[in-house]
């Protein structure tokens, strides 16, 4: 069995009381001892931090380094200002997922690429087999860097007096390099758990000091099981739940990160899938009776007919409710339409197509992700 990776917060961790798991190969806090509803509380009502030293960053460097990254991605990188983001798939031909990432765009010449943990060698060997016609240097710096989530709705008030940079000027999906507590850090206005916040990045030496730092002023340490139940009351992919190499984004409702008027890997695919309609589409549920939690594969009914299933299940302890995400046809299961999820053998639940997403927090509702 290989051994797990550790970030350079491992040591943090196991002081602040950190349960471990192994995480797609990585030593990581599922939760600290007060557990997961109250740290996904710290960060919806104050200011929680989490540890994602383990996503990967991807550079592309060159004069190319734009032009490749237009190719790969669906989304338009060309219309980004210089230090500008934007969230958005990377596809094989066939129009599946080969994941989901984050752009920056820094230069000309220079693109950062964040993508998940569990994809980062999948996803540096698919760039760079792309990228022979391209004068570009693809570099895969993740054991260079490390990265911290601070969100919540208190961050930028509670984190200003320490940054070299202000922070409302950093707007959603901006970024800027500068000094926070005297550390040099990439700063972005960016997160996955539906509230504001801020990523830094930061050398894998100055993370523990920034770390400390962040706790110091009163952010909760946050682990896996509370960053999953607040990305998915906000509706953001699961790479390997919502979306994997068998979905496309027009199944998974992610039209809007997908530009037609450019050309990327996947788009004849993607737009016959978008012009004809997809046969299904991820929805969101409410369950309307009591008697358990849906889970992942759980599958979906109307009548005695099998129509799809469950991508995540939980109960939302932000709203008191039992919710999941699933794939149904695409046509007939509007808002309010019934299905039944089976809990378990010869055990369903009744359950109605809600608005996506389920919750709202202090995240720009400009960006949220649209049904």
């Amino acid at each position: 069995m290989a051994e797990l990776k550790r970030t350079p917060l491992y040591e943090e961790h196991v002081r602040c009381g950190g349960k471990l798991v192994d995480f797609h190969g990585w030593e990581l806090p599922v939760q600290y001892s007060d557990g997961i509803i109250k740290e996904a509380k710290a960060v919806r009502e104050s200011m929680g931090i989490f540890d994602v030293s383990h996503m990967g960053e991807i550079f592309l460097l060159g004069k190319d380094a734009l032009k490749l990254a237009e190719h790969l991605v669906t989304n338009n990188v060309s219309v980004l200002k210089y230090g500008e983001i934007c969230y958005t798939p990377m596809c094989y031909e066939d129009g599946g997922i080969v994941d989901d990432l984050l752009v920056y765009k820094k230069t000309s010449d220079e693109i950062l690429m964040v993508v998940n943990a569990s994809n980062v060698e999948k996803d540096f060997e698919w760039i760079k087999s792309q990228a022979g016609a391209f004068d570009v240097e693809v570099l895969n710096k993740s054991d260079q860097y490390a990265q911290l989530a601070v969100q919540g709705p208190d961050v930028e008030r509670k984190l200003q007096e320490y940054s070299g940079v202000r922070l409302d000027q950093i707007p959603f999906y901006t970024f800027k390099e500068g000094r926070f507590n005297g550390i040099d850090c990439l700063i972005s206005r960016t997160g996955y758990t539906g509230e504001d916040g801020f990523e830094f990045y930061t050398s894998t030496e100055a993370v523990i000091p920034l770390w400390r730092k962040f706790i110091e002023i009163g952010a909760k340490p946050a682990g896996l099981g509370a960053r999953d139940l607040l990305r998915f009351e906000a509706c953001y992919m699961l790479y390997g739940n919502e979306i994997t190499q068998d979905t496309t984004p027009i199944e998974a409702g992610l039209k809007w990160t997908v530009d037609l008027s450019v050309d990327f890997i996947g788009k004849d695919i993607l737009q016959k899938q978008d012009e004809k309609g997809p046969d299904r589409r991820l929805k969101a549920f409410e369950i309307v009776e009591k008697g358990g939690i849906p889970r992942t594969g759980n599958k979906i009914f109307n009548g005695e007919n099998e129509i799809g299933f469950v991508t995540t299940g939980n109960k939302s302890t932000t709203l008191n409710k039992i919710v999941a995400l699933g794939y149904v046809p695409a046509k007939g299961y509007k808002i309010g339409q019934e299905v039944e999820i089976e809990i378990r053998e010869n055990k369903k639940l009744k359950a109605k197509v809600v608005k996506k997403p389920f919750y709202v927090g202090s995240v720009n509702p400009g960006k949220q992700q649209k049904d």
